[in-house]
């Protein structure tokens, strides 16, 4: 089976430090691939904030879901490491998006590289929806 490879985009505009916790570690004593995601999952909130939207609105019930994901491990982060993780969104279509991670701890190291597939949902309907217009344009 091929490995997973995960393709960089030129520019960054969103980026997000976040500790790796005790909590995080695996029984090998490094950031386990659970946590990555988790890891992942607060730096894309943090970013689809920055972009004036939620993840998931409780009062209209319109959100993302996520569709795939892709990891691509480079080298261990651990306890203590500060993870810098840059992102950007990629790939826009009528009812989504990828978001793109880099991922590097305090000293510049490559940790990982990630990739989540977006789509916009109607959690009423239990359908999918059209990518926002104004959100559309912040992502393009």
């Amino acid at each position: 089976m091929p490995r997973v490879k995960v393709s960089l985009p030129e520019s960054f505009g969103f980026a997000v430090e976040i500790p790796v916790r005790i909590t995080d570690l695996n029984y090998g004593a490094h950031l386990g691939n659970d946590a990555l995601l988790s890891i992942l999952h607060e730096a894309r909130v943090q970013f689809l904030a920055s972009l004036g939207t939620a993840e998931f609105d409780p009062a209209s019930q319109l959100g993302f879901i996520m569709v795939d994901v892709a990891i691509e491990y480079k080298a261990e982060a651990f306890h203590g490491d500060v993870l810098h993780l840059a992102l950007a969104a990629n790939d826009p279509n009528k009812y989504g998006f990828d978001i793109v991670y880099h991922v590097k701890n305090q000293a510049g190291k490559e940790i990982a590289r990630a990739k989540t597939g977006m789509l916009c949902f109607d959690y009423n309907t239990r359908k999918l929806r059209a990518l926002p217009p104004q959100l559309a344009v912040k992502i393009s």
